[in-house]
């Protein structure tokens, strides 16, 4: 039992607790914020006035005055510009102002100008890759020469040789040590005009032949006559650099081409209309360009029509003509143009027609450099080529002087440009026919393109590539090390500096990055195992060289220019 002390304690507690919430009941809450005092705006004038209600009292109260708003004046720093009154013609009625003047839109074929060249600074490099896109690679030496002798000089050299051409060294052979019979043998062909790229003196004249064979494409498997197909590669040389109009004209009767597209069986009672769909899309204008319609090709080919030929078992095609009465007389309409035309009017018309400059500049330049021409100088090349007559050594020579050939991203070479290049610095000329099978390994056999659309450019895939390093080992074979021979022992002390150097030495010493160079030095270096016994070195480093050569023939760098 609690105390009565106990309680009056507890009592008093709950008495002092009950005052304090009655206090805190009882307390006023917080006042809210004075509001700021009105301020009164600049000017405002107050007056008191007695003013009756509407209940008829009076009472006294302030009339407050704001002045007027401020009219809106111009920024400071400008100058407000009164409306121009609008013109009137003296009789008072408003002058009908002409529409303002619109910026005239920049026309997106810029106005052709001279074609950039490259600057004067002519270096070994710049020779050397000269001489493979102009030709078949420099002979050991040569880039050095050409370089001292200077652009200016290698470029007349190139495009405007003097006299026939001259074969250099010795002539070609079969397996046998036979002369080559390019008219009776199978790959014969391939090795008579591999030899005419490898000693011919006139380098560009043959890679023209070369393009003209990809670019009027025609292949022997249909053409069934050698004979036909190496009189064809006669009148691409003899043309190679002159004026594409008579070029054109000159393989539009041609025999082999009037068999393969066709042309002998193109007649007024049933034309034919292969050659006129080619000369159009393949040869001179281009497809999908909104160059010519089909009933341009219907109409062509009627043009075409007159040429014809005899066929004799054991022979084949021979006794090629044009006969008058095979020809589809009467007006033809081609590219909106109508008149009786032939087939020198057919082709004529293929040449002088809008986009044919074009088409022409851009695909010559991509036999010599691998990106498209920027805007300035495709319209300039195609100004050269127009105005002068259709002439194709001045187009030549101003793609081989421009800096993106010289100074622009390397392209892969053709095999055949390979094949040949590598003879050249070898020093060996064409004495085995394995390099026409060698050649259709890599994509790349000559008078047999796979289509009428030539071989196009993608050179290089896996097999292909394995094509090439067979085509180097079959081009170092006669010069192979024998590792083992007694007669000729190989160096046992040679460093792995000194077997590179006579490695590239034996393969022309061919430019190649320090990228490539460091790593054929690593592999000379680290290919011989330490501690090698003393008779066992020789061998080895015999071996060591053939690799290395091997390697440079299949470099990155030889492959491309």
């Amino acid at each position: 039992m609690a105390s009565s002390s106990v309680k009056k304690a507890r009592a008093k507690a709950r008495r002092t607790a009950a005052a304090k919430k009655r206090a805190s009941a009882k307390k006023p809450a917080a006042k809210p914020p004075k509001r700021a005092p009105l301020t009164k705006p600049a000017g405002t004038t107050c007056k008191v006035k007695r003013v009756r209600t509407k209940s008829g009292r009076r009472k006294t109260v302030k009339v407050c005055t704001r002045p007027a708003k401020p009219t809106p004046t111009a920024s400071p720093g400008t100058t407000a510009t009164p409306a121009a009154p609008l013109p009137t013609t003296p009789s008072g009625a408003p002058v009908v102002l002409p529409a303002p003047a619109v910026a005239p839109t920049p026309d997106p074929t810029p106005a052709p100008g001279p074609v950039p060249a490259t600057p004067r600074d002519f270096t070994v490099a710049d020779a050397d890759r000269l001489l493979w896109r102009a030709g078949f690679g420099p002979i050991p030496g040569q880039a050095e020469q050409v370089a001292a002798a200077g652009l200016d000089a290698a470029i007349d050299r190139l495009v405007r040789p003097s006299g026939t051409a001259q074969l250099v060294g010795p002539a070609p052979r079969d397996d046998d040590g036979n002369a080559l019979a390019p008219l009776d043998l199978w790959g014969h062909d391939h090795a008579w005009w591999l030899d005419r790229m490898v000693r011919s003196d006139q380098p560009l004249v043959e890679r023209m032949t070369l393009i003209w064979h990809d670019w009027f494409a025609t292949a022997r498997g249909k053409v069934g006559s050698a004979r036909l197909m190496l009189d064809q590669n006669e009148l691409l040389r003899r043309n190679a650099l002159g004026n594409f109009r008579t070029l054109l004209r000159e393989v539009t009767r041609d025999p082999a081409m009037l068999v393969f597209l066709d042309g002998v069986s193109n007649t007024r009672w049933n034309p034919n209309e292969n050659y006129a769909r080619e000369v159009m899309e393949l040869f001179t204008l281009g497809a999908n360009r909104g160059a010519y319609t089909e009933q341009d090709v219907r109409e062509a080919a009627r043009a075409f029509t007159g040429f014809t030929g005899r066929w004799d078992d054991g022979i084949g095609w021979n006794t090629f003509r044009y006969d008058p009465n095979r020809h589809a007389t009467g007006s033809k309409t081609i590219f909106g143009r109508t008149g009786a035309f032939g087939w020198q009017e057919a082709a004529d018309l293929c040449v002088d027609h809008p986009l044919h400059a074009s088409f022409f500049v851009t695909k010559l330049w991509g036999y010599f450099v691998p990106e498209p021409p920027d805007a300035a100088t495709q319209a300039a090349l195609q100004e050269l080529y127009v105005g002068g007559g259709h002439e194709i050594a001045p187009v030549v020579e101003a793609i081989l002087r421009h800096p993106a050939l010289l100074r622009g991203p390397a392209m892969v070479k053709p095999p055949v440009v390979h094949q040949a290049g590598m003879l050249r610095a070898l020093g060996r000329g064409v004495d085995t026919i394995a390099w026409s099978w060698l050649g259709e390994n890599a994509g790349q056999q000559l008078f047999d393109p796979p289509n009428v659309a030539g071989w196009g450019s993608d050179w290089l895939d896996t097999s292909r590539w394995r094509a090439r390093w067979d085509t180097a080992a079959a081009a170092l074979m006669p010069s192979i090390v024998d590792p083992w021979s007694a007669t000729s022992p190989y160096d046992p002390l040679e460093t792995p500096q000194a077997a590179l150097d006579r490695a590239l030495e034996h393969c022309g010493r061919p430019r190649l990055t320090p990228e490539t160079t460091a790593a054929l030095l690593a592999f000379a270096t680290t290919s011989i195992p330490l501690g090698l016994a003393t008779w066992a070195r020789g061998p080895r480093r015999g071996l060591r060289q053939n690799a290395l050569r091997l390697l440079i023939l299949t470099s990155s760098d030889v492959q491309t220019s």
